[in-house]
């Protein structure tokens, strides 16, 4: 079992950066591959970036890709999302996300936090 734990997000204005943090409970969080997902008012949510357990491999959707990027520190058991230039379109709560296994996944996962609010204004 894993318990993640969402912060970073809050208002910012267009063009601007926030950097998300996701803290996981556990001893093995390498063993986990973890992934950011989005969901704005009236969406469906939506894959934004992923990375393997080792940090070794990383994906990120085409609609952030440049813009974002996901990272992880495992001595601290902390995934990161650095979202810089956001846009309007970026207003959604963001959710991390845990896979049962190492590899890159951009669908299959099992744990997931509260989600944190990220408001772009224009």
């Amino acid at each position: 079992q894993v318990q993640l734990v969402e912060s970073g997000g809050g208002l910012v204005q267009a063009g601007g950066s926030l950097r998300l943090s996701c803290a996981a409970s556990g001893r093995t969080f390498n063993n986990y591959a973890m992934g950011w997902f989005r969901q704005a008012p009236g969406k469906e949510r939506e894959f934004v970036a992923a990375i393997s357990g080792t940090g070794h491999s990383t994906y990120s959707a085409s609609s952030v890709k440049g813009r974002f990027a996901i990272s992880r520190d495992n001595a601290k058991n902390t995934v990161y999302l650095q979202m810089n230039s956001l846009k309007p379109e970026d207003t959604a709560v963001y959710y991390c996300a845990a896979a049962p296994f190492s590899w890159l996944t951009t669908t299959e996962y099992d744990y997931w936090g509260q989600g944190t609010q990220v408001t772009v204004s224009s």
